[in-house]
């Protein structure tokens, strides 16, 4: 185990967990233990004299050392993506627990049970958590939705498990909490590689249709509470569904996913300090690489194309601008698998304006003030716009100060903070949720 020192006093530990394989030869996974991040594959583990060297491709890092005399230390460097850090590994025998201050601790006010159901129309299992109070049912219940890229049921990132939290107080407020792992990832099944968040919606009608069977589920009272992509997802439902009686958009977009992606790289870069210049190029580079996914339908010729725009801008940065890159060299065929896949061929493209005009349902839409991946202005805008237009007559819109996109409270709203801050998600934003919640879930006298 060692720490990178990153800006700002900030410390990553990594641990590379290295042993003999079948085969006789080295084999190794990598942690980030602040990011949460665990069993990231090593491809190659090279050790020739004294010489220790680890290649993480899925990450695009590289680690490369020296074993010192003593056999318990390791002195070398960790570059990843133009950068490069000294990094000191140390032979630990125990890898380190990591619990933050707001995971819940065991034995919990209420009950917890582990459930599986099927989406039928995939041919797929969805396995999750239900938590649910001690008291006599039937309860009003939500279906927690994760944010994009592979999610466990927790939402679990940079150390931080989000919906494990957001769950734990939803439930002691009186409210039954379904929260799930995407398909392919942890318990459920299916290929994750080829679905688009048409799919995702899919497997949340799925849950909806679970919830109901359920006898001590309120049937008339359940909900949906999407984070990120989740509050994509959520609308999606809520109009598909008529059974939908509420739902909580957490840092949902309004905008586009290319609007959403150029917003992005420009303001994280900014928070960052890349020169204004830098940002300009790799600006110029997305909405080139956009061009090119949304003109060209052949998975192939839209690779090579981007692949000769990344080879050609790479070219022309100097070092210092290689760095704050969003495209490497070594990682370009990761990247170009991603970029021409259904999922980012979809997300680029669909407008969540079109859908929100026909919610009907009560709709809670909040956004952290320092979210610089979903930026709160022109989002929260534009869904606001959406549901006025629609009609929708109750519906509420709130930026909450200093928190990020994680709904931490934060000092820049950087990504590079995400893991550094202690808290998993603001008292404050869960307290404004399980207060519109019970709102609108309390049954008529």
């Amino acid at each position: 185990m060692g720490s990178l020192e990153l800006k700002g006093g900030q410390e990553l530990r990594i641990l590379f967990n290295i042993s003999t394989g079948s085969d006789g030869l080295p084999t190794a996974t990598m942690d980030s233990l602040d990011q949460g991040a665990s069993g990231i594959p090593v491809e190659k583990v090279i050790y020739k004299d004294g010489t220790l060297r680890l290649e993480v491709t899925a990450i695009k890092g590289i680690f490369e050392g020296v074993l010192k005399e003593d056999g318990k230390t390791i002195e070398g460097e960790w570059k990843q993506m133009g950068s490069v850090f000294p990094l000191v590994l140390s032979r630990i025998d125990e890898k380190p627990e990591i619990r933050r201050e707001q995971d819940p601790v065991k034995p919990y006010p209420y009950d917890e049970e582990e459930v599986v159901y099927e989406n039928k129309e995939a041919g797929i299992q969805l396995a999750g958590t239900l938590t649910k109070p001690k008291t006599e049912g039937p309860f009003p219940a939500v279906l927690l939705i994760t944010g994009s890229g592979k999610q466990d049921r927790n939402e679990a990132v940079f150390g931080h498990r989000p919906f494990l939290v957001l769950s734990d107080y939803l439930t002691r407020q009186g409210i039954a909490v379904l929260r799930v792992d995407d398909r392919g990832v942890g318990g459920s099944t299916g290929n994750f590689s080829r679905v688009t968040t048409e799919d995702f919606a899919e497997d949340a009608v799925a849950g909806v249709e679970y919830l109901k069977s359920r006898e001590d589920i309120d049937p008339d009272r359940i909900g949906l509470i999407g984070h990120s992509e989740g509050g994509l997802i959520a609308p999606m439902v809520a109009v598909r569904s008529p059974d939908v009686a509420f739902i909580v958009l957490m840092a949902g977009p309004g905008l586009t996913g290319e609007e959403i992606v150029l917003f992005q790289s420009r303001l994280v870069a900014e928070a960052d300090g890349v020169a204004n210049e830098t940002i300009a190029k790799n600006d110029a580079l997305l909405k080139d690489i956009f061009s090119v996914i949304k003109a060209e339908e052949n998975d192939t010729i839209a690779g090579e194309e981007i692949r000769r725009l990344v080879t050609d801008t790479l070219a022309n940065l100097s070092e210092e601008e290689k760095q704050y890159s969003s495209y490497t060299e070594e990682s370009l065929d990761a990247e170009i698998k991603l970029l021409v896949s259904p999922w980012t061929r979809y997300f680029l493209t669909y407008d969540p304006k079109t859908t929100l005009i026909e919610v009907e349902c009560p709709l809670l839409a909040i956004n952290g003030e320092k979210d610089l991946q979903v930026p709160p202005e022109e989002n929260l805008r534009a869904i606001e716009e959406a549901l006025e237009a629609g009609g929708n007559e109750d519906y509420t819109v709130k930026e909450l100060p200093e928190l990020n996109h994680l709904f931490q409270t934060a000092k820049t709203g950087s990504p590079s903070e995400y893991a550094t801050i202690e808290e998993t998600m603001s008292p404050t934003a869960m307290e404004l949720i399980g207060d519109w919640v019970l709102e609108h879930t309390q049954m008529e006298e």
